[in-house]
């Protein structure tokens, strides 16, 4: 599978109506082709199956320089797997230099989920997306937050993953100050997701840096707690 041909199959499926709806939705200015999530999860899943790992992350990179959007949400979706064998390490290094690319949420949610799984592969990149936070970039800062979602659901976590959940907290609050929608809106959505799991850590951050978030932030975080409690 060639980036041409792949990039024709995608191509093939256009829906000029539906990519200028989602032009204006996304207010990104790149190609858009009007293509369905499962469609491109379709041809997504064709060509993990067809390729091998280094393959697939020749072909994710090529999709991603195309900067058309269903071709860099299919890129993202090359490289969303639980296992990469026999080395993910070229998968993650072409998904985290993706990062200061993203300028969509739709666009940084599907590379985040990729950098998931490779960041549960090995915890120890957390320190290559701990730089994100400094960032000026608004993307990449609530890339952190959402490629880190993984350390909201352990039910019984070991020692090394209730510290990494730690460490991310303390992100979390490093970028309390930052008030733009973005980035509350994942600061509230990490901490309802860890609510489920680990309601008293979701309570302490709320103490401790509730009054400092924007209102509708808090409220997400506790959202489902509250929902819980019958308020």
């Amino acid at each position: 599978m060639s980036p041409e041909d792949a990039i024709a199959a995608l191509q093939a499926n256009a829906n000029p109506a539906r990519a200028e709806e989602m032009r204006r939705y996304h207010k990104a200015d790149r190609i858009y082709l009007g293509l369905t999530n499962p469609q491109i999860n379709s041809m997504a899943q064709d060509w993990r199956e067809a390729l091998d790992v280094p393959g697939r992350v020749a072909l994710a990179d090529a999709l991603w320089q195309s900067d058309i959007f269903e071709a860099r949400l299919a890129a993202a979706k090359l490289l969303t797997q639980a296992r990469l064998r026999p080395n993910d390490s070229a998968a993650w290094a072409l998904i985290a230099s993706w990062t200061p690319d993203f300028d969509s949420w739709a666009i940084a949610d599907h590379a985040s989920m990729a950098a998931q799984k490779r960041l549960i592969a090995d915890p120890a990149r957390l320190d290559e997306v701990e730089t994100w936070i400094a960032s000026d970039h608004l993307w990449s800062r609530r890339a952190a937050l959402v490629s880190t979602l993984p350390w909201t659901k352990q039910n019984h976590p070991k020692p090394e993953e209730l510290a990494n959940r730690d460490r991310i907290l303390g992100w979390a609050a490093t970028l309390v100050p930052d008030h733009r929608w973005f980035i509350q809106k994942a600061i509230g959505s990490w901490l309802r997701d860890l609510s489920k799991h680990d309601p008293d850590r979701t309570r302490a951050f709320i103490a401790a840096h509730g009054e400092a978030m924007k209102p509708f932030a808090v409220k997400e975080a506790l959202r489902l707690l509250k929902k819980a409690e019958g308020q």
